[in-house]
């Protein structure tokens, strides 16, 4: 009898030993098809994170429907009529664009009316437009430059006068290369995303010999000259404003000293707010990730900083006040409701703190033509209420801290200090996406160049990329803008040219007209971080 207890003791220890095994495969298991159905959404879905607001019945409609932009309607009686739908469309032309008019005519011997034989008049005309591209061709401008002398100091004095014509003084000495060419290089590669060895073929294509190492000499000696003054210009105007955007992303450079060709490097990017009448963005290397590079390039800035949830930025000195991205947030406990399966995942908690996210993004769109005081006001009555809610809420649940809803909320509750920040002053954002919006085109054009030669070359791409989005931010033409820094900046001061580097800083009223972009007024609509395509 005793052997039989012990065996039944046994046994069921055996059977409690595999239950607690079963149950630890189970959630492998549950969390290997969670990567699984992140990984195939990452890889074949949309990337749009967008998803209904009225997905979880958190708030009444009046309140998702209200907007404070809009003022109060009128009672107008008007007579109900319908119209047929028209596709929406964008796409517009210049009205300064210049226009070859072609006119097609009966021959002479033509105009003879069909049914009595007398002769035609034109009674109308009918108009077709066509856009008509023009491919880019080269020239050779050839400066030729006077030289004088007096002919009768010749023959009478020992002395003779030279004078000289005035000539611009070239972008490069010694250099055949154009302000033009220069700049269409730079936008090639750092707007189009086109490297140098695609524009070496692109050029011989055309007949013209010009290696990608004579472009880089080019784009890295008109860098030191023209621009990187121009640059430190910009970082100094950038540090005066109060309120600031920060991201950064990694780079490949394959001659680091001290470092090996596959190892990290760093693009870090600061930008201007919402609130800044004239943007200003810019880009610095570094060959590391440390947050001594924020700090010693923002030693002159007091402010606030939009920041994501990297702890380097929290090590920045007490004048500068980070402030957290609720896009972070509301991503975390996406992806952790888009790694259930769809029959769960409406109903679910991961769900629901996607949509207390939403309601927050949703106040803010209907904040956005308010001033920041009373913007201030309306957050302070109607998002912090939600923000306390949404804290008891998953202060409440009780999830396992590895699971992607773990993760979220333990990302949530680390950052509340500084998710909460946005709500002390009207002029900051609920998210950092513009960061992230303008660290977007490096990140793509990384895609096509790869990576960096040397750390001088990593710099002299921050310093175009920085030019670059700074002018398209401020409704400038990359091209004309650079192709104008070129010609103005080797003639400084003289008559006729800008008298400073600053003068070259967008919103300045030396800018010739035909910088700007043709027909620059209509602004785009603000778009959060889940309605961006990749």
């Amino acid at each position: 009898m005793k052997r039989q207890e012990i065996s039944v003791e046994k046994l069921l220890g055996i059977i409690e030993e595999k239950d607690r095994r079963i149950a630890e495969l189970e959630q492998q298991v549950q969390w290997f098809m969670e990567q699984m159905r992140l990984s195939k959404r990452k890889q074949f879905g949309v990337s749009s994170e967008q998803t209904k607001i009225e997905q979880i019945n958190l708030f009444n409609e009046e309140e998702e429907t209200h907007n404070l932009a809009i003022s109060e309607p009128q009672k107008i009686e008007v007579k109900a009529y319908y119209r047929k739908r028209t596709r929406l469309t964008t796409d517009k032309l210049p009205e300064d664009l210049p226009v070859e008019v072609i006119e097609h005519k009966l021959p002479e011997k033509e105009c003879i009316c069909p049914e009595c034989g007398s002769g035609l008049h034109t009674m109308g005309k009918e108009t077709r437009d066509e856009l008509k591209i023009i491919p880019a061709k080269a020239v050779i401008v050839r400066h030729i430059r006077h030289v004088y002398s007096c002919r009768n100091c010749e023959k009478t004095s020992d002395h003779t006068p030279i004078v000289k014509a005035d000539t611009p003084e070239p972008v490069i000495k010694g250099s055949f290369a154009s302000p033009e060419t220069i700049a269409h290089i730079a936008t090639q590669k750092f707007m189009m995303g086109s490297p140098l060895y695609r524009q070496e073929q692109e050029w011989k294509q055309n007949g013209i010999e010009i290696s990608r190492q004579t472009m880089s000499n080019w784009l890295i000696k008109a860098c030191e000259n023209w621009l990187e003054p121009i640059y430190e210009e910009m970082k100094k105007r950038l540090c005066e404003h109060e309120v600031l955007h920060a991201d950064e992303t990694v780079v490949q450079v394959l001659k680091e000293p001290g470092k090996a060709a596959q190892s990290k490097s760093y693009m870090w990017l600061y930008r201007t707010s919402g609130e800044a009448k004239h943007q200003i963005i810019l880009y610095d290397y570094q060959p590391d990730r440390k947050h001594i590079h924020p700090e010693e390039f923002l030693k002159e800035f007091s402010g606030y900083l939009h920041a994501d949830g990297y702890s380097v930025y929290y090590k920045l000195p007490e004048k500068i006040t980070v402030v957290g991205c609720w896009a972070h947030v509301r991503r975390k406990f996406f992806d952790a409701m888009e790694a259930l399966p769809k029959e769960k995942q409406a109903m679910s908690n991961a769900a629901k703190g996607v949509a207390y996210c939403d309601k927050l993004f949703h106040l803010e769109k209907q904040f956005a033509l308010l001033c920041p005081e009373n913007r201030l006001k309306e957050r302070e009555k109607q998002s912090k209420p939600i923000i306390d809610e949404f804290y008891d809420w998953i202060r409440k649940l009780n999830v396992l801290p590895k699971t992607h809803l773990g993760k979220a909320v333990q990302y949530a509750q680390s950052q509340r200090k500084y998710l909460e920040r946005y709500i002390l002053d009207g002029r900051l954002e609920i998210s950092n996406n513009r960061a992230e919006r303008s660290i977007k085109p490096f990140v793509i054009g990384r895609k096509n160049w790869l990576f960096s030669n040397t750390p001088g070359g990593a710099r002299t791409s921050a310093v175009y990329y920085s030019l670059v989005e700074t002018a398209k931010e401020n409704g400038l033409n990359p091209f004309e803008y650079l192709s104008w820094i070129f010609s103005q900046a080797p003639n400084l001061g003289k008559p006729g040219y800008v008298s400073t580097f600053a003068d070259f800083l967008p919103g300045r009223m030396k800018i010739p007209a035909k910088v700007f972009i043709p027909q620059s007024k209509r602004t785009e609509p603000e778009k959060y971080a889940w309605e961006e395509d990749e």
